[in-house]
């Protein structure tokens, strides 16, 4: 496995203790929030777009840029960067991360990095690698502690169990038989993970419907519960694009 690894990049198993802190006095500060490619989940939108009061529709339009590459199945969307010849986060600032408690799950998860799948029990397999780049003072910190401990120090429960459930999508059977998703079927992917406020509407109008009635939880997320409209919208993709049966 390390072998296949790029440069810095270093196995981890989930009790492995490696030394790592990160805080304004360290002398890098910051300098992991320029110069990079932010990846953003559904569920750091979700958090993004409601800790700044924000329209999803909104939100996408003035922060993310969304990358349509015919070498991947569905679109990748990212943050967008400053241009101030560093690239630096939009939500970047001297004093740290103006965003900080709704940050994105990959800013949390630094200098770690996990992977996952689904095994043939059903459950959820994690890799996890230790990313050591040459500019990262943090690591010169006497603070230790394995994955579990720092996934936990930096609320990713949350962050997990929402990506963890888009597997279902992602990795699912169709695709490794070579399932490729037509330009609705892209459309209804943005619209139905990313753009929440518009997909709500469109669900509640009846413009676009599950093939049985909505149960309580999901009546929930119509009324603005957006967590659950999340989990809605991943069950809605799996019919309209695997025409899985959701009842």
């Amino acid at each position: 496995m390390t072998e296949q690894l790029p440069e810095y990049f270093q196995p981890l198993n989930r009790e492995d203790r490696f030394s790592f802190s990160c805080h304004p006095g360290v002398a890098c500060f910051t300098e992991c929030c320029r110069q990079l490619d932010l990846a953003l989940t559904p569920y750091d939108v979700l958090r993004l777009k409601n800790a700044l009061q924000m329209e999803s529709g909104s939100f996408l339009e003035q922060y993310v840029i969304v990358e349509w590459d015919e070498r991947i199945i569905f679109p990748q969307c990212y943050l967008t960067m400053i241009d101030d010849g560093r690239e630096s986060c939009v939500f970047i600032s001297p004093q740290g991360c103006t965003v900080y408690p709704d940050r994105p799950g990959a800013c949390r998860t630094y200098p770690l990095g996990r992977g996952t799948e689904r095994g043939k029990d059903g459950r959820i397999e994690e890799r996890f690698v230790l990313l050591r780049e040459p500019h990262c003072h943090g690591f010169e910190e006497r603070e230790a502690q394995s994955p579990s401990e720092y996934f936990n120090s930096q609320g990713l429960e949350e962050y997990h169990r929402f990506n963890d459930a888009l597997i279902s999508i992602l990795h699912h059977d169709r695709i490794r038989e070579g399932y490729r998703p037509t330009q609705k079927e892209l459309d209804n992917y943005l619209l139905a993970l990313y753009n929440l406020d518009t997909f709500r509407r469109e669900m509640a109008d009846g413009r676009i419907t599950l093939d049985r009635p909505l149960r309580p939880d999901e009546l929930q997320a119509l009324a603005g519960d957006d967590e659950k409209l999340l989990l809605l919208g991943i069950t809605w993709l799996l019919q309209e694009l695997f025409n899985h049966d959701c009842r």
